[in-house]
């Protein structure tokens, strides 16, 4: 994939992952960032010269569909959706009373959100040259985390359509890509980082790397090993990915 020239959003891109990405991608790229936070934005923004920005919430369905009309009014020589933004709850889903709106919103945001985006843009994206869409999802479609329980699905379903696109576009000329993330040093685990993450800037090195090289499906870090391990053993995946319960 040309990574030059190119102008870029990325959901969620104001902290974690996708801040890294963005500040990684600017050198060569002009970028655009969404995100719930205003505050977050700006923040962003500050740190990536010549960047834009726009507050949404991709849970709405009127959010995701400004987005899309900012972006074709303001930067209609997008041609690269970076599908990033998600949350996730730490709950028991049998237990949980708040389970129901809990579920909706993870949906909703990791699954409806980049699939709705996708449909919007694409009318956008299919006038470039160059295009691409990439979405990021996770190692836990191998084996999904205990803890997560609609997270866990909301990857799984992001990781099929993913490969479903990819199927359905091969002639059309964008680019489908999926990095698949290990367990990442960010906010995201709110202080409680497990030993096995690494950082963001090394799973994004990892990542544009094999954007370079034309990869379609970019398994970072542990991920690759995952990936062979639930092929041969599913259920030792399991247990490494739940701490051997």
């Amino acid at each position: 994939m040309n990574l030059q020239n190119n102008t870029i959003l990325i959901t969620g891109g104001s902290s974690g992952i996708g801040l890294e990405l963005a500040k990684s991608l600017a050198k060569k790229n002009k970028i655009l960032i969404c995100g719930r936070s205003k505050g977050k934005l700006e923040e962003a923004k500050a740190q990536i010269p010549g960047s834009d920005i726009f507050p949404c919430d991709l849970s709405l369905d009127l959010d995701r569909k400004n987005l899309f009309e900012w972006v074709k009014e303001k930067h209609p020589e997008c041609n690269m959706l970076v599908n990033n933004a998600a949350l996730v709850h730490r709950t028991h889903f049998a237990r949980d009373e708040q389970m129901q709106d809990k579920a909706g919103l993870e949906i909703q945001t990791n699954l409806v959100a980049p699939i709705m985006l996708t449909k919007l843009f694409l009318p956008l994206l299919e006038q470039k040259k160059y295009a691409g869409i990439v979405n990021i999802t996770s190692g836990l479609v191998y084996a999904p985390k205990r803890e997560y329980p609609i997270y866990n699905c909301t990857k799984a379903g992001l990781h099929s359509f993913t490969q479903t696109l990819r199927m359905q576009l091969g002639k059309s000329g964008i680019k489908i890509i999926e990095v698949l993330m290990p367990v990442v040093d960010t906010p995201w685990h709110d202080g409680k980082v497990p030993k096995m993450a690494i950082s963001a800037e090394e799973a994004v090195g990892i990542m544009i790397k094999g954007l370079a090289q034309d990869e379609t499906e970019i398994r970072v870090g542990k991920v690759k090993l995952l990936y062979w391990l639930n092929r041969i053993a599913p259920k030792i995946a399991s247990k490494v990915i739940n701490g051997g319960n």
